[in-house]
């Protein structure tokens, strides 16, 4: 079955604060209760997998200004089919960063979210169940803007506040372990 590594990882994730929490057990309804989960075709909503990408020293965080969206974002995108959502995080990383030699800090997903997207053209208005992971890269490696992109820059972990107000990313900056390894993963909070 498609959704067991996924069901199995949910398992495994211990969410950072209530509304973490939140969006975990509905993340975990959607996926136990849908076979399409992983179809952007599935008009309900659809899995995504969405890639934290920190330097090497922790001191930095790619992030897009979304040109659908209109805002400041991690990178990230549809699962089209594939259940392995770290492989999804990593594809889209490449795709959207022009970046090569992004690899993930853990297998384990680093945060979960469940958002609604508006309605546009055809598409209608949707949830968006996202799977996140902390990955890393080399921020002196050249960035390749795609047309997903208005912009796409490394950000001081400190300044993502004054780019955006969004909740879930700033509860990434919160969790973003200040130093290399695998087991850098804060504690979770209230």
């Amino acid at each position: 079955m498609k959704r067991e590594l996924l069901l199995h990882q949910f398992a495994d994730h211990q969410p950072y604060d209530a509304h973490e929490a939140q969006m975990l057990a509905r993340l975990r309804r959607f996926v136990s209760q849908y076979e399409d989960c992983f179809e952007r075709s599935f008009t309900p909503g659809h899995v995504t997998g969405s890639a934290w990408v920190v330097d090497l020293k922790r001191e930095h965080v790619l992030l897009t200004y979304h040109v659908k969206l209109d805002k400041w974002l991690q990178l990230g995108g549809h699962a089209d089919s594939e259940a392995n959502v770290l492989e999804v995080a990593l594809r889209e990383a490449r795709e959207e960063s022009g970046l090569e030699g992004i690899r993930p800090v853990s297998d384990e997903i680093f945060d979960v979210d469940v958002h609604e997207i508006p309605a546009r053209g055809s598409d209608p208005e949707h949830y968006h169940y996202d799977v996140r992971f902390l990955l890393e890269a080399d921020r002196r490696q050249p960035l390749r803007m795609t047309g997903e992109s208005k912009a796409l820059q490394w950000v001081k972990i400190a300044d993502v506040g004054k780019l955006t107000s969004e909740e879930s990313v700033l509860r990434m900056v919160a969790k973003t372990p200040r130093k290399r390894g695998h087991s850098d993963f804060p504690a979770q909070s209230g």
